[in-house]
Parts: C-alpha cells; sequence; structure tokens
C-alpha cells in the first residue's frame, strides 16, 4: 500500500529530527521509497520564535492502517513528543508525524482521518507532498 506521510519539526536539531523520524519509519512501518527536499517555514495556528523544517515520504507498507497511526504516534513520543494538538491548540515540537493518504482509502473515525481533512489547506504539507506526487 502506498502511504504518504507529513513531518514537522521546530524545536531541538530539527534537520535531524525528521531524519530520525524517516528512518525510524523506514524500520518500523515499511520502505520509504520517495522523500521530499525540507521546507522551512513560519508556524502556523500558533506564535512561536522557531521556525519548522517539513518534509513529506512515500512509503511502501504492508500494515493496516491502525497499527500504523500506533507505530507513528509511538516514534513520536520516543523521540520526546509529550503534548499532542487538540482542538485547535497547537504547541512546538520535536516530531509531528501526520498521515497524509493510505493509498485511494477513505477513513473516518474518531481516532483518524484520510485523507488528512486540512492538508490541501496547508502549504508547508502541499508543497513538499507535490515535489514527490502529481498531487496539485
Amino acid at each position: 500500500m502506498k502511504l504518504l506521510v507529513s513531518l514537522g519539526s521546530n524545536i531541538g536539531d530539527k534537520q535531524q529530527n525528521i531524519e530520525r523520524a524517516i528512518a525510524l519509519i523506514d524500520e518500523r512501518i515499511g520502505s520509504v521509497v520517495k522523500k521530499s527536499s525540507f521546507y522551512y517555514t513560519e508556524p502556523v495556528g500558533f506564535m512561536s520564535e522557531n521556525y519548522f523544517i517539513n518534509a513529506a515520504i512515500e512509503i511502501k507498507t504492508y500494515l493496516p492502517i491502525y497499527r500504523i497511526l500506533k507505530i507513528t504516534q509511538k516514534i513520536e513520543r520516543l523521540m520526546g513528543r509529550t503534548q499532542k494538538s487538540s482542538k485547535g491548540v497547537y504547541h512546538d515540537r520535536i516530531i509531528d508525524i501526520d498521515i497524509l493518504t493510505y493509498g485511494n482509502k477513505k477513513i473516518h473515525s474518531s481516532r483518524l482521518t484520510v485523507p488528512h481533512p486540512r492538508m490541501y489547506e496547508r502549504d508547508f504539507v502541499m508543497k513538499p507532498l507535490r515535489e514527490i506526487t502529481n498531487i496539485k
């Protein structure tokens, strides 16, 4: 299954954080087959002095989507993320991993919505994603 994921980091060694997350995803979820460049962006939805580094990756995986969700959340915790954004309240974060698409599947549950409901509204997601896909 083709899985598209967005990554972001705005504290610590941001580039290294993204690279470590990609390595852990490759090890635990599936083969990373494409990786975008790094994009430097301003925070969206909250005030912070810390700019973000964002990237997107394409993964080939055989895992079910809720297993993937559990693993991405575990990677975030392993890397030191202590707060999740909720109800429109965002925080600085060492790593953020968002599942964007899972093949052509549509999922809408209390735990996960795929395709990601706000991906088209966010340049910091779409610019790296366009680099590795033909999504407009």
